[in-house]
């Protein structure tokens, strides 16, 4: 029992040019969103964007951290307070097992 057919050699090469057309089409869509880039919406602000200066890098990498920093503290905190302080109450009201 054959589970699949030996196909003829025509038919490869329909699926060959199958293949590369819709590869062709592939990139041609990806080159016209490339052009289109900077006539949308947003066109106006990426004409305007610049580098930053090595202060404003420095001042937001700092903010950038800080805020880190306080949501890792805020999470570590609601952590504690459910493992270890929850469990306490519980126990002082005679709500635990």
């Amino acid at each position: 029992m054959k589970l699949f057919k030996k196909k003829s050699k025509k038919t490869y090469e329909k699926d060959d040019r199958a293949f590369m057309e819709k590869a062709w089409d592939l990139q041609n869509k990806i080159e016209a969103k490339q052009k289109r880039i900077g006539k949308g919406r947003y066109g106006r602000v990426l004409k305007m964007a610049r580098k930053p200066t090595d202060e404003e890098y420095n001042k937001t990498s700092k903010i950038t951290g800080l805020g880190i920093i306080l949501v890792g503290g805020l999470g570590f905190l609601v952590w504690f307070l459910a493992t270890q302080i929850a469990p306490w109450i519980a126990e002082q009201f005679g709500l635990g097992p």
